[in-house]
């Protein structure tokens, strides 16, 4: 829920709705995909993102039956945002960096703040081990563990969700 709601509201403000019909939206989906869940086996050759927007796209579309309203003319083709064809407005690069972003929010809690900090530094800031180690006070093999131990979660976390 944490790591795709984002995901699912950037699709639903992506056909136009307004902000409290996008977040309906979410819900019904993320209700579907708790319903749907007991039978779902995760195929490795088929993208879970794929199966998102495709419930997605059909809550969309009960959406509009339901409130008799034509799908909105606003110029986006929901075919477009919605398949995987490669005109997908949220594009691969963008939305691993999205995916790597969200699981890094909820990761952080998990690690002591220097820990954090130490892998942080190096992997986004870019920084030496040295110059952490000399800036939290603790030693270059301390700030190399950290990165390994974060990083090793990170994979944890993203494992099968790459798709």
């Amino acid at each position: 829920m944490h790591l795709y709601s984002p995901l699912l509201y950037y699709w639903a403000r992506g056909v136009k709705l307004p902000i409290a019909d996008a977040a309906d939206l979410v819900q019904d989906v993320l209700l579907t995909v708790v319903e749907k869940m007991p039978e779902f086996a995760y195929d490795p050759s088929q993208s879970f993102r794929g199966w998102l927007r495709t419930i997605t796209l059909n809550k969309w579309r009960e959406r509009c039956r339901r409130y008799a309203a034509a799908p909105p003319t606003t110029g986006v083709d929901v075919a477009e945002l919605m398949d995987g064809n490669g005109t997908d407005l949220f594009a691969e690069d963008e939305y691993h960096q999205w995916l790597v972003r969200q699981a890094l929010e909820i990761m952080q809690a998990e690690f002591e703040p220097t820990t954090w900090k130490a892998c942080w530094e190096a992997v986004v800031g870019g920084r030496s081990a040295m110059d952490i180690a000399a800036e939290l006070q603790v030693s270059v093999d301390v700030v190399y563990g950290a990165k390994s131990r974060v990083l090793r979660r990170l994979r944890e976390e993203l494992d099968g969700l790459w798709n």
